[in-house]
């Protein structure tokens, strides 16, 4: 199911580029700039998880997959801004040249903020007719939200403040919550609204979705410690060159594995108690631990 997903995903997001570039001659570059990133080989486990959310809440496919694009669209956008050289300044992605290597400084800016409200665009666009608009609205401000000041800027501007400087776990904390966890919430938030969830089976998936966001964040730690660039697909060990405060360097390599583990039982744990079973999940956790195990 996860491989299926995402080849559904892939194809939707090309689509989706093909259909509304065709009437851009004049800014064909900003489109394949914005193309470019979002369409490079990844996990798509955002996406994924949103897709999976709202199929095993009884939601429709259809009705989540514009939804789940939007989700890698802005993922895309933070992708390219983070690897910019005023932020992070890196020359890989996923294995590829990063945006601006191929494109410009110029270009990969403003990639990356169409990308914000061409996700939102894709949500109103394929969706205003199916879904009610109050429901819509709901959907449109998560989002919104998560791309912004209250998510994924917050947490990358507390990243910025952070550089050089000793920070507490509390800092680390924040920065994670909003720069990696905020999306993951955002997508199953979003998953299970599609599918008409009640308010209390949205509290248990928005309380699985900070776990989420945590153990992935350590698990980014852990393997930008223990992995080559190669096996990456990005610099590896930036962290400690940059001497960033992370879960391993606060707790060490085993502890922090240790955290990475108790979250996943957390999480099966919700699961158990919502009585669902998702082979999605589980695969999704074993990719994580055989990478985190190498």
């Amino acid at each position: 199911m996860f491989k299926e997903y995402k080849i559904l995903i892939n194809e939707t997001l090309k689509k989706y580029f093909d259909e509304y570039k065709q009437n851009s001659s004049y800014s064909s570059k900003i489109w394949d700039s914005m193309a470019y990133t979002t369409l490079l080989d990844g996990k798509r486990l955002r996406a994924v998880m949103c897709l999976e959310i709202a199929r095993l809440l009884g939601g429709k496919t259809s009705y989540a997959l514009p939804l789940a694009c939007s989700l890698e669209m802005m993922h895309a956008y933070s992708l390219i801004h983070d690897d910019l050289p005023s932020m992070d300044n890196d020359d890989l992605r996923r294995g590829k040249p990063t945006n601006h290597k191929v494109y410009g400084e110029a270009i990969a800016i403003l990639a990356g903020d169409s990308l914000i409200s061409f996700g939102s665009q894709i949500i109103i666009d394929k969706l205003k007719d199916l879904v009610e608009p109050k429901k819509l609205l709901d959907i449109v401000n998560d989002y919104n939200k998560t791309a912004g000041a209250l998510g994924i800027v917050a947490g990358q501007v507390a990243d910025i403040e952070a550089e050089g400087k000793e920070i507490d776990i509390e800092n680390l904390k924040y920065i994670h919550k909003y720069k990696t966890g905020a999306l993951f919430k955002c997508s199953m938030l979003m998953g299970a609204k599609i599918a008409n969830a009640t308010a209390d089976i949205v509290e248990k998936i928005g309380e699985y979705a900070d776990n989420f966001g945590v153990l992935f964040q350590v698990y980014d730690d852990i393997i930008d410690y223990t992995l080559t660039t190669d096996e990456l697909g990005k610099t590896a060990g930036k962290d400690k060159l940059n001497k960033k405060l992370t879960y391993v360097s606060a707790w060490g390599l085993e502890k922090a594995k240790n955290i990475f583990y108790s979250l996943i039982d957390k999480n099966r744990a919700i699961l158990t108690e919502l009585n669902i079973k998702s082979k999605v999940f589980d695969d999704i956790y074993d990719m994580l631990i055989k990478k985190v195990e190498k």
